[in-house]
């Protein structure tokens, strides 16, 4: 029995014993989010991995990572590097986008090594295939396609991005009104490609009930992709981005009704003063299903540097409603990150993530930041360390410059305004 039937059933399983411990939340208001579909349980019931997640409503913001190969790049001992960092500073799942070697043996290997819950894209092997067989990356075989969702799912992925809403009423919207950037989703392109090229509509879409046998045999999450996505901040809430979303929402709907666990993917590329209308916007078209959102990035002059702007639109996204953050490293529009690339994406959008649960008031989570200013208050400099996000780097820039005192820190040494005030204390204390 899958998670939303047992839910919608009273019956308590395991795994929301295990979340509502973690996240400080009543068993009862989990199994009620998650029939309602308001909550999702990112584990196949194939995959016996101990470190699986829940996604959704008044739970704290999962951040996910993104690895895997490309044509250019293909070592998994790198992949693996980026998965112990991952698991290192707390990511909440990963995703395979492997599209370079043996993606299928690379999967099972990133399956088997990682505790962590694992996302796929199941069109990148359905492509890569169609190129093996001497055919282009449009000429993919629609069979094929459900072949490699149901293989996947078989092997224990535990969520997928499905471009189900890459329409041929959303093609012809999208050329209708041009973009900028046209279609920067590498799934959505590669659907998109296929349809004009065969003139037939979508499989995922024209198909999607073969798609919820399977999701429902083995209680995968679907994600269901944004294909449409914006790819420029002066693309961003157009209406082929929000005609991809209201059918999505329908999908969603679909999928609940047939006891699937579903999530909607978002943008993109969407400047500040817009992130507002979109989190509502999908919350209210999509039921409450949990959002899923890449960024968003608010501006797009920032090669280099576009984990700090995703952190910004993360935060915003997360506060307004955003439940999932697909972390984007500084490689992002550049190359295809490296291991300390992850680390640095990593790390910004789990800020972003948790100065959003701050905002939010979810359940504990001030309790860190109250600890961490009672050690800097007592110049705890041992305890501020471990507590910090990152206490490799917290602690290196502790070396570097140490002043005579050990007890304050090189910028301020004797003007320490906490050492100030302390000793103004303990004067007082003695008169």
């Amino acid at each position: 029995m899958n998670q939303i039937k047992a839910a919608r059933k009273g019956i308590l399983t395991k795994e929301v014993k295990i979340i509502s411990k973690k996240e400080c939340v009543s068993v009862d208001r989990i199994m009620n989010d998650i029939a309602k579909g308001h909550t999702v349980v990112l584990r196949n019931n194939k995959r016996k991995t101990a470190n699986f997640c829940a996604v959704g409503k008044g739970l704290t913001t999962k951040v996910n990572v993104n690895i895997g190969t490309s044509s250019d790049v293909v070592d998994l001992k790198e992949e693996f590097l980026k998965i112990n960092i991952s698991e290192k500073y707390g990511a909440d799942a990963i995703m395979d986008l492997s599209t370079g070697g043996n993606i299928v043996d690379i999967r099972r290997k990133i399956l088997e090594y990682t505790k962590l819950p694992v996302g796929t894209v199941p069109v990148y092997q359905a492509a890569m295939e169609s190129l093996s067989s001497g055919k282009d990356i449009t000429g993919i075989d629609e069979e094929n396609v459900f072949k490699v969702i149901e293989e996947q799912a078989r092997e224990g992925v535990d969520f997928m991005t499905l471009h189900c809403g890459v329409t041929l009423e959303s093609v012809k919207v999208l050329e209708k009104y041009p973009r900028v950037t046209g279609i920067v989703s590498r799934g959505g392109a590669i659907l998109y490609s296929w349809m004009k090229r065969t003139g037939k509509e979508n499989p995922l879409y024209a198909r999607y009930d073969r798609v919820l046998d399977i999701a429902e045999k083995y209680d995968i999450v679907l994600s269901l992709g944004d294909g449409m996505r914006p790819g420029c901040i002066q693309d961003a809430s157009d209406k082929a981005q929000f005609g991809e979303l209201k059918t999505l929402a329908l999908l969603a709907e679909k999928a609940l009704k047939r006891g699937v666990q579903v999530m909607i993917e978002g943008p993109g590329h969407v400047p500040l003063n817009q992130i507002e209308k979109n989190i509502k916007l999908q919350k209210k078209l999509c039921g409450g299903a949990p959002f899923y959102v890449l960024g968003p990035l608010v501006t797009d002059i920032a090669p280099g540097y576009d984990h700090i702007t995703s952190a910004i639109g993360g935060t915003l996204a997360a506060y307004y409603g955003a439940d999932f953050l697909c972390y984007v490293t500084p490689a992002e529009h550049l190359r295809l990150p490296t291991a300390d690339d992850v680390k640095e994406g990593l790390i910004a959008s789990k800020i972003s993530a948790h100065a959003a649960d701050i905002a939010k008031g979810v359940s504990g989570a001030g309790s860190r930041d109250l600890e961490i200013s009672k050690a800097r208050a007592k110049r705890d400099w041992k305890r501020q360390i471990e507590l910090s996000i990152d206490p490799v780097k917290a602690k290196e820039y502790r070396k570097t410059r140490m002043p005579d005192k050990d007890d304050v820190c090189s910028m301020c040494n004797n003007f320490c305004s906490m050492k100030i005030m302390e000793q103004c204390a303990e004067k007082r204390n003695r008169t």
